[in-house]
């Protein structure tokens, strides 16, 4: 007898050692998140007790681990030709004279099911789109579904045996951090880079609806769009969306949109085909220390309803142009990014109270939120 207690205790032993080493090292193959409804989207995810160290050690480590999810896009369009133009009937014909237009970007492959992220401004207006995997394979890409509002794009392709990324915690990202940035600029093949965070939090720069992005100084190029940001242990932070450039080349400012965001308009998308935001029906401003000296107002912060669409929610509630907003749910509000952001996370439908100043006074108004109208899909450049 007490030799089968040694047996089972030895054992136990061993399982209990074999769980605390895949815990520590693979983390991700314990912790997996999948999604109901239509589709079913396996993510895995980072535990979010694990901080990724500080250090710029082992990048090469990140970027094999994250690679491999990376993909290249090819986007093409066939324009329709004006062909009652009689120039263009002398020099083309009356039979089909379509140019394709080709496009280059990136996008990441998120779960074995076959999602992909990328961004809309990749494949807004593409007729037919192709994805080739980092060891070369090539696949036709469905398109299912985008929000010009975050500039994010939801595709997905049928293939085997799929790399995918690992979703990292971007609440634990601080300014410093090491990042990499993994993409295919301008068609040269799959490219890393490195760089740090600069800056989180970025909005107001006029490039989507709905910004909240990290800022890097990794160099991100023409045709990284699309592409991973990731950190250091090869976990993705965001979709590497835009530049800020006097040359078109990198400079050192680029932006990505953060891996939370992108995956609240994945699961919406995949799930509704669409994504469901609040809409109260407003024009904002961001009030001004000009403009509060101007109107006379009491409040120095908020922002400035400059104008109230008749029969919609904010009407419907009592809002009137000339209201300061300063405070949604209990959320203070000091600029229209914040405002269009505490507004959209709000579910349609739902009763929701804000503050207003008005007249010198603060005033509490009550109202129905809407769905937010789609976004009517931008003109190609």
């Amino acid at each position: 007898m007490r030799q089968i207690w040694l047996i089972f205790a030895q054992a136990v032993t061993v399982i209990v050692a074999m769980v605390f080493t895949v815990s520590t090292l693979k983390p991700e193959w314990l912790k997996t998140r999948g999604l109901t409804g239509p589709g079913v989207i396996s993510i895995v995810t980072a535990d979010p007790t694990v901080k990724a160290p500080s250090s710029s050690t082992g990048l090469s480590a990140a970027a094999k681990k994250a690679s491999p999810a990376v993909v290249s896009i090819t986007a093409s369009k066939t324009p329709a030709r004006d062909r009652s133009d009689p120039w263009s009937q002398f020099f083309f014909g009356r039979g089909p004279s379509e140019q394709t237009q080709v496009g280059l970007g990136s996008g990441v492959l998120v779960s074995p099911e076959g999602y992909l992220l990328t961004n809309n401004h990749v494949i807004e207006g593409a007729d037919d789109i192709e994805v080739q995997l980092a060891d070369g394979r090539k696949a036709r890409a469905k398109l299912v579904g985008t929000d010009p509002d975050t500039d994010v794009a939801v595709l997905k392709v049928s293939l085997g045996k799929l790399p995918t990324i690992t979703f990292g915690n971007v609440g634990q990202a601080e300014v410093g951090d090491g990042v990499l940035a993994i993409g295919n600029p301008f068609g040269v093949g799959q490219t890393v880079t490195s760089g740090i965070i600069s800056a989180l939090g970025r909005n107001q720069l006029g490039i989507n609806t709905f910004e909240n992005f990290i800022q890097t100084d990794a160099a991100i190029n023409p045709g990284n769009s699309g592409g991973a940001l990731v950190d250091i242990n090869g976990h993705l932070l965001g979709i590497n969306t835009a530049i800020y450039s006097r040359s078109g080349g990198s400079m050192g400012i680029g932006f990505a949109i953060p891996v939370d965001t992108a995956r609240q308009v994945m699961e919406g998308l995949v799930s509704d085909g669409v994504v469901r935001r609040g809409w109260i029906g407003v024009e904002p401003r961001d009030l001004t220390p000009e403009m509060a000296e101007n109107f006379n107002l009491a409040v120095k912060e908020g922002v400035l309803i400059a104008g109230v669409l008749q029969g919609g929610p904010a009407s419907k509630g009592g809002m009137l142009p000339g209201d300061v907003v300063v405070e949604i749910q209990g959320q203070t509000i000091r600029n229209t990014s914040q405002l269009l952001n505490a507004v959209a996370a709000l579910a349609p439908g739902t009763d929701t109270s804000i503050r207003v100043h008005r007249a010198g006074e603060l005033t509490e108004l009550n109202l129905t939120v809407a769905q937010r109208p789609q976004a009517p899909a931008r003109s190609p450049k």
